[in-house]
């Protein structure tokens, strides 16, 4: 039998604890106290563990943004790393504190789904993911990725406009039930999601792009890298053939919510053989370097970024910035 793991992560710091504490980098973690998993004695095990390598300072979020200016702050002090531990929003603020610095980000699973953490190929569960941050102090590799934009709002991994986002929307007005069941309440929210707001009458969008061209739907998503998410751990591919380095974002179109369409579409969001790309009522686009959704009705849709509802709008502007972040994982 494993052991439990509060002994685990007990056990990792005197593992990887450095003979010569002046050789650790410093290290900020920034710490949402509210995310799906985190508690306080999770974050005094995992602060204690990484003392084994690092020179740690830890701080709590108090609300929106505090994790952007905590970043700031950080780069600006002169850290060697700053670790997000939270879900993917607490990622996102950390990104937009750390944008064009050379201060990196890294990040341990504090969410329901962790996308950005995941991506970067760091573990899942919390005492992999410390023992992964504590061995990448010996083989210090940081790397540059791109950060794409909404209407100047920067994300890491993801942007929905329309029924996505309107999921992310109901989801984070019950903190409660999405904490306690994860995957399972986000599955419910989009089920009457779309049966409330999506079956009679949804949002129109047109999706404008740099060389003039235009497509239709009544949902956006765009993509900096894949995949789109994670139904706990099984990742759910919506773009193909974007990277987190390549400077481009790419994503679909939902062209209708007819009732005859959204069960396809998500039999092959979870298939493993068949793509959600060449399905008949979803409209692929990308790689590009830009573009513009547009409501065409007047009525402004909702947006997410990183699975974070931000607010509605009638125009969303996407752009890249190819390199703004820097990471080690």
């Amino acid at each position: 039998m494993s052991a439990p793991p509060t002994e685990s992560l007990e056990r990792l710091g005197d593992a990887f604890a450095l003979t010569d504490p002046s050789e650790r980098k410093r290290m900020l973690v920034i710490v949402n106290p509210y995310a799906t998993t985190v508690s306080d004695r999770l974050k005094t095990l995992v602060v204690a563990a990484l003392g084994g390598r690092y020179a740690v300072d830890a701080i709590d979020t108090e609300g929106r943004d505090h994790a952007t200016a905590l970043c700031r702050e950080a780069r600006d002090e002169g850290y060697d790393v700053v670790v997000a531990f939270g879900g993917d929003g607490t990622v996102n603020e950390a990104a937009n504190g750390l944008a064009g610095s050379s201060t990196p980000l890294t990040t341990l699973p504090g969410g329901a789904t962790n996308v950005f953490c995941k991506m970067l190929g760091i573990p899942g569960d919390i005492v992999d993911a410390t023992e992964h941050l504590l061995r990448i102090a010996d083989d210090w590799q940081p790397r540059r990725v791109d950060l794409a934009t909404v209407n100047g709002r920067r994300f890491t991994f993801s942007c929905g406009v329309g029924l996505d986002a309107s999921v992310v929307r109901r989801v984070d007005s019950r903190p409660r039930l999405k904490s306690k069941l994860g995957a399972w309440y986000f599955t419910y929210a989009a089920v009457t999601t779309f049966l409330r707001e999506y079956t009679v009458r949804p949002p129109r969008l047109e999706a404008e792009f740099a060389d003039g061209g235009r497509s239709s739907g009544v949902t956006a998503i765009v993509q900096n890298g894949d995949p789109f998410t994670y139904f706990n751990d099984f990742p759910l591919h919506v773009a193909e053939g974007v990277e987190l380095d390549d400077g481009q974002v790419g994503g679909i179109l939902l062209r209708t919510t007819r009732p005859t369409a959204i069960p396809t579409v998500a039999f092959r969001l979870f298939s493993r053989r068949a793509a959600v790309v060449d399905h008949r009522h979803i409209e692929p686009f990308g790689p590009v370097d830009g573009l513009v959704v547009r409501s065409t009705d007047g009525r402004p849709v909702p947006v997410e970024v990183d699975g974070d509802w931000i607010g509605d709008v009638t125009e969303a502007r996407f752009g890249v910035e190819p390199g703004a972040l820097t990471v080690v994982a």
